[in-house]
């Protein structure tokens, strides 16, 4: 059923199915809809590899460039990975991750360097 109610507004009203308010009070014409929960987005690690090809200023300056990294964190990420094997560069959504990562693998084929960087889940 629908109700004209005051200054012209209409408001759909179910007789049968009258909410109630917390004081025990009904409320006519107002459907309570329920909000879905939204979960928060998967994160993702752009990984840099070592590798003994790429020199460090080109990896320092991807990092700079790709990654918005000074000039201090970007030498300690690329010295972790020269060292270690591979260190983490960044955390993102698996888009922005992937989309960070098919950049700077671009620019490295373009400029003949065998950089490599991937993309693994967070744990």
């Amino acid at each position: 059923m629908w109700q004209l109610k005051d200054r012209g507004l209409i408001v759909a009203s179910d007789d049968k199915d009258k909410s109630k308010k917390p004081g025990g009070k009904r409320q006519e014409g107002i459907e309570v809809l329920e909000r879905q929960k939204t979960d928060t987005p998967k994160l993702f690690r752009v990984i840099l590899h070592n590798d003994d090809y790429t020199t460090q200023e080109f990896v320092t300056y991807v990092l700079q460039a790709f990654f918005r990294k000074d000039n201090t964190e970007a030498r300690q990420i690329m010295l972790k990975a020269h060292m270690t094997g591979k260190a983490i560069v960044a955390v993102y959504t698996r888009d922005v991750a992937e989309s960070k990562v098919q950049q700077v693998m671009d620019y490295a084929r373009k400029n003949e360097s065998p950089l490599l960087m991937t993309v693994e889940p967070e744990t």
